[in-house]
């Protein structure tokens, strides 16, 4: 398969959010022209999207809600439990610990660490907070498959290459800093200054 677009793969998130939705409402079919006025974007871009990956629906008739929502869980991944470590017990690190919304997705978080003495230790929800020291060490049994970096910018690289050694090879990374990992390594950056500053050009330039 050709490498899809980190565009393409957040419509197909969006696309399976309303997907859910309809399903909860028990609503067996819906169209591209549907799908893509609840997601932002056009009919066919909606069809070129889902072309990535097969032939989905029949014309006339649209797409079974069940069926694509069953397929697009299949391609992002969502079909099986991922093993999550959060490296950073501050306010961003424990508003996602705490996030339900994980767990329903097949995310379940087995560690959090950091390396303030006075956060070791320390219970949060199902986990105890660890010293960072003890990641590579305790990544051999837990076996995580994806780490989420919530620490200042200026800890951030040596942290990724203590995760990169823990053979952990995915990292969502808040820290508002550009960080450098090795090929096979796959870091996504959530840099919330640009995503704020993205919905001030849009006020600034509404018509």
């Amino acid at each position: 398969m050709k490498r899809i677009a980190d565009s393409t793969v957040r419509r197909l998130s969006v696309y399976l959010r309303y997907l859910e939705e309809l399903e909860a409402r028990s609503i067996a079919t819906t169209s591209s022209d549907e799908l893509a006025a609840h997601s932002g974007t056009t009919s066919a871009q909606v069809r070129k999207d889902l072309s990535f990956f097969g032939s989905f629906g029949k014309r006339g008739l649209g797409y079974s809600v069940p069926e694509l929502t069953d397929r697009i869980r299949q391609i992002l991944g969502l079909g099986r439990e991922w093993r999550v470590v959060i490296v950073g017990a501050g306010k961003i690190g424990s508003a996602l610990s705490n996030y339900r919304g994980f767990a329903q997705r097949g995310f379940t978080v087995v560690g959090v660490y950091d390396n303030d003495p006075r956060k070791i230790g320390k219970r949060w929800d199902a986990q105890t907070v660890r010293d960072i020291v003890e990641l590579e060490d305790d990544a051999r049994r837990d076996r995580p498959d994806i780490a989420v970096l919530a620490i200042p910018a200026d800890d951030v690289q040596g942290e990724v290459d203590r995760i990169v050694r823990a053979g952990i090879r995915a990292i969502l990374n808040f820290a508002p800093a550009q960080v450098n990992a090795p090929p096979g390594v796959t870091i996504k950056n959530v840099n919330m200054a640009m995503e704020l500053e993205g919905l001030s050009y849009a006020l600034s330039h509404r018509e």
